[in-house]
């Protein structure tokens, strides 16, 4: 009976002791469970984040018209591409308009329309209007604007160089010019611009800031004024030089992007003299291009493309740029220049070009 007892108590303390056991190895199991899937579940965050990355960015760089022979949209591309380049994740491709105006509106559609694109950028003072209607159709796009002017749109920005200071520049020059005694130049007082095709900026900003420019040296000075119809006719445009220059014209300003070349070739014939638009464009004609306004658009556009890479842009602003903040210059210090110019021409023209950056002659930017 003892022995009986004996052995009912151990095997009730074995009992008892299994259960504590097993018990107890449940809940560390449990406890152990939980912990192996919180670090899977963070495993698996890590993972998915290393296989997604940061997220990628899409810039589309629409040319209105053709890349080569256009400096303000040579500029566009290569800003950009310095942008990219130093954003990680980050990506662009060019679409050339070609010179086909009526089917712009159609090319931007398709490309936004892919819904690829996180920015677009474009440069073209027509381009704001063009690409309306589509931010309408696509309103989550964005679009940035360089050598425009757009205000109320939530996703669009835009930055206007005031030209009137840079074409002011360019006149002022011209006249000095005109009535030297340089050789080619002669005592017609009369100056002529060519350009491709007539728009706001144009007509409002860069063809009166040149004739007033000039009629700041002389009120008697002339413009003869010719439009050529397309940026591309470089015999067409040589014609309208040679034409002009038989009509006592000594100094020519281009605005008309590739044709450019064909009045270089008359000029250079007639040893007479061009300003030059938008940028460092000596080296173009050395001798013949005696005067070169710029626009900074190179900086303007690496700087707003970094932006909109990282989240800095501020949508639905717009932003006027002027030769105080460094994005317009006239450019003074080529070497093609100085060998091309008097240096008494140069001092007075080093004179109204402090003015202008100082702020002691302001041209404001009319509306557009």
């Amino acid at each position: 009976m003892k022995i009986f007892n004996s052995r009912v108590v151990l095997t009730l303390f074995m009992i008892m002791l299994s259960f504590f056991i097993f018990t107890g190895c449940s809940g560390k199991e449990d406890e152990l469970t939980r912990g192996e899937t919180e670090s899977l579940n963070a495993v698996d965050g890590i993972s998915k984040i290393v296989k997604d990355g940061p997220k990628s960015f899409n810039l589309a760089v629409v040319v209105p018209g053709v890349t080569a022979g256009s400096p303000i949209y040579e500029q566009l591309v290569s800003g950009s591409e310095l942008a990219i380049k130093e954003n990680a994740h980050s990506s662009m491709k060019v679409f050339e308009l070609d010179y086909n105006q009526a089917q712009w509106n159609e090319k931007i559609t398709s490309i936004v329309a892919t819904g690829v694109y996180d920015v677009i950028i474009t440069s073209n003072p027509s381009m704001p209007y063009v690409c309306m209607d589509i931010s309408l159709q696509f309103p989550e796009q964005k679009f940035i604007f360089v050598d425009a002017f757009v205000s109320g749109n939530p996703n669009m920005t835009s930055y206007l160089y005031n030209q009137v200071e840079q074409s002011y520049m360019l006149g002022h020059l011209a006249g000095l010019i005109t009535k030297s005694d340089m050789t080619g130049a002669n005592s017609d007082k009369k100056i002529g611009i060519i350009v491709a095709q007539e728009y706001p900026a144009l007509n409002k900003m860069m063809v009166p800031g040149f004739e007033n420019g000039a009629k700041s040296v002389d009120p008697d000075i002339e413009l003869d004024y010719r439009v050529l119809g397309n940026w591309y006719d470089a015999a067409k445009a040589g014609e309208l030089a040679r034409s002009m220059i038989d009509s006592g014209v000594d100094v020519i300003g281009v605005i008309c992007g590739g044709a450019a070349t064909g009045v270089f070739d008359v000029c250079r014939e007639r040893g007479k003299y061009i300003m030059f638009w938008d940028e460092n464009g000596y080296a173009k004609a050395p001798g013949v291009i005696a005067g070169s306004g710029a626009l900074m658009q190179e900086m303007l556009v690496y700087e707003k493309v970094s932006d909109a890479v990282n989240g800095k842009i501020e949508w639905g602003t717009s932003t006027k740029l002027h030769t105080k903040d460094g994005y317009v210059k006239f450019i003074s210090d080529d070497p093609d220049y100085i060998n091309t110019v008097p240096e008494e021409i140069r001092v007075k023209q080093q004179v109204l070009v402090d003015k202008i950056t100082q702020g002691e002659l302001i041209l404001e930017i009319p509306e557009l």
